[in-house]
């Protein structure tokens, strides 16, 4: 058990030199290192955790890859915090944005190469895209309007959902649409984050990101609706 809170770990550190490094060439706030810093423990302290309610024996390649992509998405979550107070040079932001999207289809192949596919590896990949998205939306938002928002937020309101409603915390069957679309919200941002296309072309991109996602969402959603079991028969499985 010690051995995967030590290896839960080690990128921790590697990140903040990371963070470290992109300071020295672009200038981070307090609040910046703050939010760089604060994603970065907290994600560890959630992986470490995570690993020990699995019973997981060692880190793995696969989650290490996760890891790394993670440790982007923090730089990326610093500097776009940054952003608010300070310019950015936008072109920086793409830098290290863009290997953190590169990274997000190598952790499955790896996994699968590895025969180390878990559920603790599929849950830890999703979050990170997640929060990505949260941040890239957040980075855009500004530029295109605060509708924006409804992307990165969506999936923290699903979960949200299932606090309230416990029949939407069902296991859904896996989907490969559902990388897409996400990946699809992610060139999206990127493009209005970039700035290389016009307002209005980045803008339509982004509507029709944010479409996709509401279907994404929406299919699982009914599905989980017309799969639910009656209240009744849930209190009778407990007895």
């Amino acid at each position: 058990m010690a051995k995967v809170q030590i290896t839960a770990w080690w990128w921790v550190l590697g990140a903040l030199a990371a963070l470290l490094a992109t300071a020295s060439v672009m200038p981070l706030t307090l609040e910046g290192w703050a939010a760089g810093t604060f994603y970065l423990v907290a994600s560890s302290a959630l992986i470490s955790a995570g690993l020990r309610r699995h019973g997981a024996a060692r880190f793995g390649p696969a989650n290490a890859v996760t890891a790394t992509r993670s440790a982007l998405v923090g730089i990326v979550c610093a500097l776009v915090v940054t952003s608010f107070t300070r310019p950015v040079a936008v072109l920086g932001v793409i830098a290290v944005v863009v290997p953190a999207l590169l990274l997000d289809a190598v952790d499955g192949w790896v996994a699968r190469r590895t025969r180390s596919e878990s559920a603790f590896g599929a849950r830890f990949d999703m979050e990170v895209d997640a929060f990505l998205l949260l941040v890239l939306s957040i980075a855009v938002a500004p530029a295109l309007g605060w509708w924006v928002l409804m992307i990165g937020l969506m999936r923290y309101a699903f979960v949200a959902a299932g606090w309230a409603l416990p029949w939407m915390r069902a296991r859904l069957p896996p989907r490969y649409w559902r990388k897409v679309v996400t990946a699809a919200c992610d060139i999206a941002l990127v493009l209005a984050l970039s700035r290389l296309a016009p307002v209005p072309i980045a803008m339509v991109a982004v509507v029709v990101a944010l479409g996709l996602l509401c279907e994404s969402f929406g299919r699982d959603v009914i599905w989980l609706v017309r799969t639910r079991r009656p209240v009744v028969d849930t209190i009778q499985s407990d007895v």
